[in-house]
């Protein structure tokens, strides 16, 4: 595995803690494609059961929570998880602070959906993640994964901010991920996949390189 490049000052968690002051109003194009993107899926999510991994201010959480009957936010940002208490505060939303990496705090086949949005590739190792998504997904549940195209890493992007103190620019420790790595842990932890697409700018042909890469995975109906 690849580290693209860490952050020597600042864990993860932390970074984002930083970032929390100004993520909402910074322009961001990656964030603002993959909210498109997953609006744009056919998940099925009204009246369901979520879990949403890392889901930082509640930009989608919001609006998850408009349609399902449930939903449960992780993030490891206590930053990010106060700006989303300020955001969302429906009944139907309980935003926890949490490390996907560890055991996730819901039952054994308790969620409908699983919605994952540009947080793997702050994950070194993604067996994990894929084992406690396969264990808390009621059989037939989906798992809906948007993160950065490997492509783009390649290329030298990850996420990053300025410091609003310092005004330098920080990129948060990122790990580089396969697609082929995504699949293959997806199938081992006992997942059907059904979809994989490639998402590029507005207006962009297939002569650049895709920004986002989306799968989604089920699990079979009867395990």
């Amino acid at each position: 595995m690849k580290i693209l490049q860490k952050n020597k000052n600042k864990g993860i968690a932390e970074s984002y803690d930083c970032w929390a002051e100004t993520y909402d109003i910074d322009h961001n194009q990656t964030r603002k494609l993959a909210e498109n993107v997953l609006k744009g899926q056919d998940l099925d999510i009204s009246g369901r059961s979520i879990i949403e991994i890392g889901c930082g201010t509640g930009i989608n959480t919001q609006w998850l929570s408009e349609q399902a009957k449930t939903v449960l936010a992780l993030d490891i940002s206590t930053g990010m998880l106060k700006k989303a208490k300020t955001r969302v505060q429906t009944d139907n939303i309980l935003l926890v602070r949490h490390d996907i990496r560890c055991v996730w705090p819901s039952p054994d086949s308790s969620a409908d959906i699983i919605v994952s949005m540009l947080i793997l590739e702050h994950v070194d190792h993604l067996e994990p993640v894929f084992r406690e998504a396969a264990r808390v997904l009621k059989s037939g549940g989906k798992l809906f994964l948007c993160e950065l195209h490997p492509i783009k890493q390649m290329l030298g992007r990850q996420a990053e901010f300025t410091n609003s103190r310092s005004g330098e620019i920080e990129k948060i420790t990122a790990f580089l991920h396969d697609v082929s790595e995504y699949v293959n842990r997806g199938l081992k932890a006992g997942f059907l996949l059904n979809e994989i697409r490639e998402w590029r700018d507005e207006g962009s042909d297939n002569t650049n390189p895709p920004r986002l890469l989306s799968l989604i995975f089920e699990l079979p109906s009867t395990r």
